[in-house]
């Protein structure tokens, strides 16, 4: 964390999570030391406050309760998140999963939670990316059209996450794979809109 906070490595992280309740975390064979995991990702935005921590996520896990995915929904809230995706479990051949004595969740449930999950994490990714605006940040350029240029800043990874959409003056010089710096001038849940300096 400290060479992030000196600016020494990107300040990115990618720590697949894959849920938050103890119960689950166990029948995933998982860490299940929640409380601590909030208490490091607080600790490590105190020593780098422009860390992103991108992570994914998994609900309909057999076993997987309301109350365990309430439990999921709670820590988000509390984990803040700035990139995060999710997927609704499926048995894989093979998988100790398959072996578990839990209840399976229904699909009809699991497409439920995973609408439920999305919409309560693209509020906090909106937030998160609002706080953003009149900030400088470096833009890898991956399209150039007559409107203007989309790229990515270094939270973004590609199709995965968000775009950067600038506006370009007439005549403007910039290419594809040209870093350019910009001004945020906007935010939703997934895209910066910035002007270039």
């Amino acid at each position: 964390m400290p060479l992030m906070a000196a600016g020494k490595i990107l300040p990115y992280l990618d720590i697949p999570f894959q849920h938050a309740s103890p119960k689950i975390l166990k029948l995933m064979k998982r860490p299940a030391f929640e409380d601590k995991t909030l208490a490091r990702i607080k600790n490590w935005r105190e020593q780098c406050p422009d860390l992103i921590i991108r992570s994914t996520f998994i609900v309909g896990f057999p076993g997987e309760t309301e109350e365990d995915f309430q439990y999921l929904l709670d820590w988000l809230t509390e984990a803040q998140l700035d990139r995060v995706g999710c997927f609704q479990y499926s048995p894989v051949e093979g998988a100790p999963a398959n072996l578990l004595d839990a209840a399976i969740v229904p699909d009809d449930v699991k497409q439920d939670r995973w609408d439920r999950f999305m919409a309560h994490q693209q509020a906090i990714s909106a937030a998160r990316l609002q706080m953003k605006i009149g900030k400088e940040i470096e833009v890898l350029i991956d399209e150039v059209d007559d409107r203007g240029a989309v790229g990515r800043c270094f939270f973004d990874a590609p199709e995965i996450d968000g775009n950067v959409f600038i506006g370009l003056e007439e005549g403007s010089t910039v290419q594809l794979g040209d870093k350019i710096m910009c001004r945020v001038t906007d935010a939703d849940e997934y895209d910066l809109w910035a002007e270039m300096l």
